[in-house]
């Protein structure tokens, strides 16, 4: 295919389910072969390419067509939703949320910040066939996809990329007028063969959609890039639950005396996760790796599942298309929050395992206070995933946050689910 072809004869459109999954297949697999000799991770969106954006408020897939013969070359995804970018105090006191300290001193009032909320929407699953790369294609779609966002409302995009994926960069802040804005942390673990202890230091109890909306709402709603949908996620089928970790004896789930009053009188320490069930989305299988390799694999887990209480680590079979869980929504305050997450990590490790998962990921702030309680292996997780983020609109969500893109990364971000 010769580099110069004109733009003119690329048609973009939205994705028609009923003719387009094919040629989306296709375009899919021929991008995720890696280079040979090397490594590299296959995704299967099992048959509906709009899996990853299908459970966002509002979404759209674009698909880029070449000629007469019609050959789709290209496709790009989007959505679109509320979210925090800052906070704020409020003057308003129908907004404002007080805490009521009683100590010797008296009664003591403390006004909490309240969430100031913008729409963002997301560009993801950028693909263009690589024999006709390097012709502008990408550039118009993701172009076509933003003049819907527009149209839409929304005040800022962004976009997720690795962060030596040197094309994907250039594209967007060299040509697209995005700049990079957040660089958290992918930390995966694989799921073993044998079940992981918890500890019996904790109890944990599993929350209902209601009283953890509760939690996160007024525990979590200033967070960056918190939903504002936050009870459409914890209400999704793909949503396994929300467990909170408190210390042995704290409460139970019979005595357990819902958020309101937990929040108000909470234990010293505590922690929280949500579980999101990819395994029913997508399936990955990483290609390319040597025998020596795929034999090494093997044999941990022959040894794991033959002695299970040596509690040996083992690869899982991730040469084989396998499934994964996602953990998000985690938080947790006190001296010891970090041990109680590192609990309700291993508590969703068994799950995962229930489950005929084969590893167990989630994405958290470099600057994450609890990121040491999260096991993960080095050689499976992203130190640096990339967010470049782009101003849509010249008006502002809130005169109090200003310009986003300009602000200072905050502790802990709020990675939704639904767009992995």
């Amino acid at each position: 295919m010769v580099a110069d072809l004109s733009l003119c004869n690329i048609t973009v459109r939205e994705f028609d389910p009923n003719k387009d999954c094919s040629g989306v297949e296709d375009v899919e697999r021929r991008c995720d072969v890696g280079p040979s000799g090397e490594v590299s991770l296959f995704t299967d969106l099992l048959g509906d390419p709009i899996c990853r954006v299908r459970n966002s408020p509002a979404f759209l897939m674009l698909v880029a067509e070449l000629g007469e013969e019609k050959e789709i070359v290209g496709m790009v995804r989007g959505c679109i939703k509320t979210v925090t970018c800052g906070k704020k105090h409020s003057r308003n006191s129908k907004n404002v949320t007080v805490i009521h300290l009683n100590n010797n001193d008296g009664d003591d009032n403390i006004i909490k910040p309240v969430p100031v909320y913008t729409k963002l929407a997301y560009i993801l699953g950028l693909r263009v066939s690589p024999s006709h790369r390097r012709m502008g294609i990408g550039l118009k779609l993701v172009k076509r996809m933003e003049d819907w966002f527009a149209v839409n409302g929304a005040e800022y995009s962004y976009m997720a990329t690795d962060n030596d994926n040197q094309a994907s960069v250039k594209l967007f802040t060299g040509k697209c007028g995005y700049a990079k804005f957040r660089t958290p942390s992918i930390l995966v673990n694989p799921v073993f063969a044998h079940r992981v202890k918890v500890t019996r230091l904790v109890t944990i109890i599993k929350l209902t959609p209601s009283e953890a909306e509760k939690l996160y709402r007024r525990r979590f709603s200033t967070t960056e890039f918190f939903p504002r949908d936050i009870d459409s996620v914890l209400n999704n089928t793909l949503s396994l639950g929300t467990f909170l970790a408190v210390p042995h004896g704290a409460f139970s789930e019979k005595s357990w005396p819902g958020s309101d009053q937990f929040l108000a009188d909470p234990p010293q320490s505590w922690a929280v996760i949500s579980v999101w069930n990819c395994n029913e989305v997508f399936k990955l299988e990483v290609r390319g790796a040597s025998r020596v390799k795929r034999t090494f694999a093997k044999t941990t887990r022959i040894v794991d599942r033959a002695l299970p209480w040596l509690n040996i680590p083992s690869v899982p079979e991730v040469f084989r298309p396998f499934g994964a869980h996602f953990l998000y929504g985690l938080g947790g305050a006190g001296p010891r929050a970090v041990k109680f997450l590192k609990a309700l990590c291993d508590h969703a490790h068994n799950l995962a395992k229930e489950s005929g998962c084969g590893v167990v990921a989630t994405e958290v702030s470099n600057h994450e206070p609890l990121k040491a309680g999260i096991p993960h292996w080095k050689r499976l997780s992203c130190a640096e995933d990339l967010w470049c983020i782009k101003r849509l609109g010249e008006d502002y969500s809130d005169g109090s946050v200003g310009d986003w893109t300009k602000s200072p990364p905050g502790m802990s971000i709020f990675v939704d689910p639904r767009e992995i």
